[in-house]
Parts: C-alpha cells; sequence; structure tokens
C-alpha cells in the first residue's frame, strides 16, 4: 500500500448532485428489423453528435427488447449514451437527432439525479 498524502474530507457529496440524462438508442433500423451497419459505424456517428453538441458524454453497448408501435418486438443491440449536466433542451436535440440518424421509431431517455465527485490522485 503506497504511503498518501492525507485525504481532506468532504462533509457532504450531496451538495453536488447533477442531472444525468441516460439515451437508449437501438441499432436495428425501424422499417426492416435488422441492424444496416456495423456497431462501429453507429458509435462514431453517436460520438460526432455529442461533439457538435459539445457535451461530454459516455456510452456504452447492452441488448434489450423492445415493442413496436404496431406490436411487433424485436430484440436488438442498443447504445446507451450518458450526459450529466446537460441541458433539457439539448438532451432532446441529441435524443431526435439519434432518433433520425439511427432510423428509430422513438428512443428512450431516462433523468435521475446523481451525485458527481471529482478525485485527483493529490486530492
Amino acid at each position: 500500500m503506497m504511503n498518501r498524502p492525507a485525504v481532506k474530507e468532504r462533509k457532504c457529496y450531496m451538495e453536488n448532485i447533477r442531472q444525468q440524462a441516460t439515451i437508449y438508442v437501438g441499432l436495428n433500423d425501424r422499417i426492416t428489423g435488422v441492424q444496416k451497419y456495423d456497431t462501429e459505424k453507429y458509435l462514431s456517428i453517436l460520438k460526432n453528435a455529442c461533439r457538435s453538441y459539445r457535451v461530454a458524454f459516455s456510452v456504452q453497448m447492452l441488448n434489450g427488447g423492445y415493442f413496436h408501435e404496431d406490436g411487433r418486438y424485436v430484440e436488438e443491440s442498443t447504445l446507451v449514451l450518458r450526459l450529466v449536466d446537460v441541458p433539457n433542451d439539448t438532451i432532446t436535440e441529441i435524443a431526435k437527432d439519434l432518433c433520425f440518424f439511427f432510423n428509430q421509431e422513438s428512443v428512450m431517455v431516462t433523468l435521475n439525479p446523481v451525485s458527481v465527485i471529482f478525485i485527483k490522485e493529490n486530492q
């Protein structure tokens, strides 16, 4: 175990509450029901969208299922985009763009409070 200088204790992390938005974007085309392009292409589009809106992000790949409005059920790969402390109107615009770019019937957005703490080695 390394000896590190004493870390100044923080009294309350709750004062650092921010909003986390999570956007779930399926990769299957809404018409054909299959993924048209390789996952890397979709990931590149998502990264470019975040860059153009100048937002920091995290993304991961999941598998999920979805019921279309017409009742069809599909299982598909899903990109999960996480944004912290981004204005709601920007979240909505990003979600609409991804819905359009990925040819989705819809994308799902969840909003949750999160406690954000940045840790540095020398703190």
